[in-house]
């Protein structure tokens, strides 16, 4: 990133105060935008000496001219400001702002007090450049706004102060924000190591550096989903296409008192815009999945004595006739850990006669042995949630939460499969060793059924795309899934949204991504 902004001011011409400008502003829009009563706001800006500490003056500034009247507090000697961090300084005070100076933990005891007043704390303490642990006065006021923080709202200029930039190892002195504003592109730490624990949301701003520089640049094999990674899913279809043309998926699901995993998730594929879609499911679950959606095409298997899949589905050819013709197989959702149906999902898997999106319970039967999934075909795309990821690798989720990027991308790599590690900034990760770091969702979609909606939906993407294009198709539709997640949760708010909400949200959801990709 310091190699872009300097080549942007180089080659573009940009002046690197412009930049700066461009920064703080669009942090203070953010402001505005999250809190729409902002001139009522009490804003505390803390910053440091560096470039992150103008960014923060900046944004200060802005403040000012919105009607907010924000109390800065620099915590550094004013004669430490240097190039462009000084002359905002320099501009901050002929503002006439209140502004405090904390040089020393005494200062700093007195100034502190207004972060108990506040209602946001904005910190432009430090940068992408720290290394090592952060000590002294810093590491105080750090720890002061890490316990303010759990009333009030934090938000982090560019990066949490304390997170290194590169690694995300997180020190003991790293601000927990709940949004870090940051600009041109994310930054690796954020995503990996412990970083996602404190960056909150991300929330990515344009500050004029060029999109080919940053592609020109950036040596990284991570990469942000945003609509423009997506184009291609953008071309309208063509004027003569019927059903034929976008595919059929077969969605394996459901079992007795589970039967509407099988119904999100064969909702979801039609609605994500398979051609076709048929539902195999146990034959005493099949009326009341055939009953909800009309549309979808149903195929009843034998059952166990609980009303799961049986294992002589296999027998005779009767399972091979089921998934003629199929593009794509979606299996997993609503299946039970019942022995006899996990057999089944680990045959069927084995024969890989189609590409896979295996999830759930789909996932469970390969607990302790995710070495059987592995082959020379890499067709299989596996969606876990941090505990399905933890019992495949035989280790706990606080350890997968931990290392999520190098959990997902060592599976990958080893099984020589598609990893989806769903939660914040889901992972999606290919055998290549290349991931996308996922840029919608919300705490919402933490609730039963909306990890169905998302098998339902790659299922039906990958019935109308080629495989060999899954990385990317992946990535979008997780980033798909997102945003309809996003657009229920701005109609439900977080605890009312369900998962049927994400479903009925998709048409909007295409709508904006066509938007953003500048098809009307």
């Amino acid at each position: 990133m310091r190699e872009v902004d300097r080549l942007t001011t180089e080659r573009y011409g940009v002046p690197s105060l412009t930049l700066m400008e461009h920064a703080g502003q669009s942090v203070a829009e953010y402001l505005q935008q999250r809190f729409p009563n902002l001139p009522s706001r009490r804003v505390v800006v803390l910053c440091g000496k560096g470039n992150n500490g103008g960014d923060g003056l900046v944004t200060a500034r802005h403040l000012l001219e919105m009607g907010a009247k924000p109390m800065v507090i620099v915590l550094a000697e004013p004669a430490e400001f240097k190039g462009d961090a000084a002359a905002n300084f320099k501009r901050m005070r002929n503002a006439r702002s209140e502004l405090q100076v904390a040089r020393t933990s005494s200062e700093w005891q007195s100034a502190k007090k207004f972060l108990g007043s506040s209602d946001v704390i904005v910190d432009a303490l430090l940068g992408t450049g720290t290394h090592g642990p952060v000590e002294g006065l810093l590491a105080e006021a750090i720890d002061d706004v890490n316990r303010h923080g759990m009333t009030q709202t934090v938000v982090a200029v560019d990066i949490p102060s304390g997170l290194p930039a590169d690694t995300g190892e997180a020190g003991p002195a790293t601000v927990a924000a709940d949004a870090t504003v940051t600009f041109t592109a994310p930054k690796r730490g954020m995503v990996s190591c412990n970083g996602a624990h404190f960056v909150g949301e991300i929330v990515l701003r344009d500050i004029g550096s060029p999109g080919e520089l940053i592609e020109a640049v950036g040596n990284s094999n991570l990469r942000w989903s945003e609509p423009q990674e997506f184009n291609r899913f953008a071309a309208p279809r063509r004027p003569a296409g019927y059903k034929g043309d976008y595919g059929h998926a077969l969605i394996v699901a459901g079992s007795v008192g589970k039967s509407g995993a099988a119904v999100l998730a064969s909702w979801a594929a039609l609605r994500t815009g398979a051609g076709l879609v048929t539902v195999a499911t146990p034959g005493p679950v099949l009326p009341l999945v055939a009953a909800h959606t009309p549309e979808i095409m149903t195929e009843p298997l034998a059952a166990t004595e609980p009303g799961t899949i049986a294992i002589r589905n296999l027998e005779d050819g009767r399972f091979v006739a089921v998934l003629k013709g199929k593009h794509v197989l979606g299996m997993g959702p609503g299946l039970s850990t019942q022995e006899e149906t996990q057999q089944f999902v680990r045959k069927v898997v084995g024969s890989r006669s189609a590409p896979i999106v295996l999830d759930a319970d789909g996932l469970n039967a390969f607990a302790g042995r995710a070495a059987e999934l592995k082959s020379p075909s890499s067709t299989v795309c596996l969606t876990p949630h941090p505990g399905e990821m933890a019992r495949l690798l035989g280790t706990t989720t606080k350890d997968v939460q931990s290392r999520r990027v190098e959990a997902a991308l060592k599976s990958a790599a080893e099984w020589n499969v598609h990893v989806v590690l769903k939660g914040h900034l889901t992972v999606v990760a290919a055998p290549d060793g290349s991931a996308y770091i996922n840029s919608t969702g919300n705490p919402g979609m933490g609730t039963a059924g909306t990890g169905d909606v998302l098998t339902g939906m790659l299922t039906g993407l990958t019935a109308q795309y080629s495989a060999e294009s899954w990385p990317s198709m992946i990535a979008f539709g997780v980033y798909l899934h997102g945003l309809a997640g996003d657009l229920a949760w701005s109609e439900t708010g977080e605890a009312p949204l369900m998962a049927s909400d994400l479903i009925r949200m998709i048409p909007r959801a295409y709508r904006q991504f066509y938007s953003a990709c500048g098809r009307g």
